[in-house]
């Protein structure tokens, strides 16, 4: 069995394939129970986030193929659609994907905690839905303790560099005094949660909170000093916003097209920054088009984030350093339980032979024949039952893979060297 991660990210997949290709929390738990279904599947976990939709897997070596086509049919995209924009890390690469992933240096912005949250929840719906098994939770397990790590030894998360701040910086350009300015944040996210703070902190002059659950806008709302109301409310707030921020799991947009251009005629030709967060989107792209609206993705985030990026690219590679040496361990243990099984295999094999020719010599010994000569069956049926398979297969292989074999029979048996 081989540990199989297949997935996008923002490094390759613009923002309209990762929305395309990624699942919903509602979509989560049913997509889940159906890759974990899949023949020649043993374990499975699903992480999507805005900036990437990861399956992972513990599977044969050869369901790759069977694992594209399982999520093209969730997506319901055209064949060819994933390829274009896919990666695929296998055992140790996987391993050290993961640990990269969960320490955040994968991020669109390295060292950002929120990405080991989102792992977390799937580790514990992977776990709810009992689609995990020994290697998978290990693993998962393990990445969380290497974020820890990476966190509390280098300064990768240090400085206040994330989607929220970058977004905020932006928005600063736009408007050099917030004090007069009115935030609509639709969702009630970690992302909105804080950017909300980042707004609080620098004096933003309203915030108005819209969810689908009044209760948890109202929440965040207490938080922020700002005020909740329900999403089926957003219509009457989005002429009074100045910066709307929108980042939600819907499926579909919530702000529509026709929506804001009635919204951009209320305000009189007011400016409105306004700056989509979700994925898919929450914001129709055509709004762009609009005069005096202007509109971000994450994507448009990067130029900001990379200016801040300068000031943990040293504390990044310390932290590369810990996640490849994790890494290795973990492999290790990997490849110790492949070795632990093998030689189990062995050693029942070898119990199986033994027991077949005792029960032969007492049958021997039964009918009379002298002990020695017993004995020297015992002997020369045992060497060779041990012997043939390993011999056989040294013959009959080719030059290539003789060479190979010769040099692990030589250290299995602990051979002298000879020329």
């Amino acid at each position: 069995m081989s540990l199989v991660t297949l997935g996008l990210s923002h490094h390759h997949a613009p923002v309209e394939a990762r929305e395309r290709l990624s699942f919903t929390e509602s979509d989560l738990p049913h997509a889940l129970e159906r890759l974990r279904a899949l023949p020649g599947v043993q374990e499975a976990a699903i992480l999507s986030t805005c900036n990437r939709t990861e399956i992972m897997v513990v599977a044969a070596p050869d369901e790759e193929q069977r694992l594209l086509e399982w999520w093209r049919r969730e997506r319901q995209v055209p064949e060819g659609y994933i390829e274009k924009y896919a990666y695929t890390h296998r055992d140790q690469s996987s391993v050290t994907h993961s640990l990269r992933v969960a320490a955040g240096l994968d991020s669109l912005v390295v060292g950002e905690p929120q990405i080991l949250g989102q792992m977390k929840q799937s580790f514990s719906l992977a776990r709810e839905l009992h689609a995990l098994g020994p290697i998978l939770a290990r693993l998962f397990q393990h990445a969380f303790a290497v974020a820890k790590l990476v966190r509390s030894q280098t300064e990768v998360g240090a400085h206040p560099v994330s989607v929220a701040y970058a977004a905020l910086q932006m928005a600063r350009r736009i408007f050099a005094d917030m004090h007069n300015q009115t935030a609509l944040l639709v969702g009630a996210g970690e992302t909105i949660r804080l950017f909300g703070q980042h707004l609080h902190q620098h004096g933003i002059g309203r915030i108005v909170i819209a969810n689908r659950s009044l209760e948890r806008a109202q929440k965040l709302a207490q938080e922020l000093g700002g005020y909740a109301v329900s999403l089926s409310d957003l219509p009457t707030y989005l002429g009074q916003a100045d910066l709307i921020v929108s980042s939600t799991a819907a499926r579909d947009h919530i702000i529509g097209l026709d929506l804001m251009q009635r919204v951009v005629q209320s305000r009189r030709r007011k400016a409105v920054f306004m700056i989509d967060l979700a994925v898919p989107r929450d914001i129709d792209p055509q709004i762009a088009d609009i005069e005096d609206i202007y509109l971000y993705t994450v994507d448009d985030l990067r130029g900001v984030i990379a200016q801040n990026m300068k000031l943990r690219e040293a504390a990044a590679q310390q932290a590369e350093g810990l996640v490849k040496a994790q890494a290795h361990e973990f492999s290790h243990w990997l490849e110790s339980r492949d070795a632990a099984a093998t030689i189990y295999a062995i050693r029942a094999r070898a119990r199986a032979d033994r027991d077949a020719v005792l029960a032969k010599a007492r049958g021997r010994l039964a009918r009379g024949e002298s002990p020695e000569a017993v004995m020297e069956f015992v002997a020369n049926t045992l060497s060779n039952k041990i012997l043939h398979a390993p011999s056989q297969t040294l013959r009959q292989a080719d030059s290539v893979d003789q060479a190979m074999l010769l040099n692990a029979a030589q250290r299995l048996f602990q051979l002298p060297d000879h020329d």
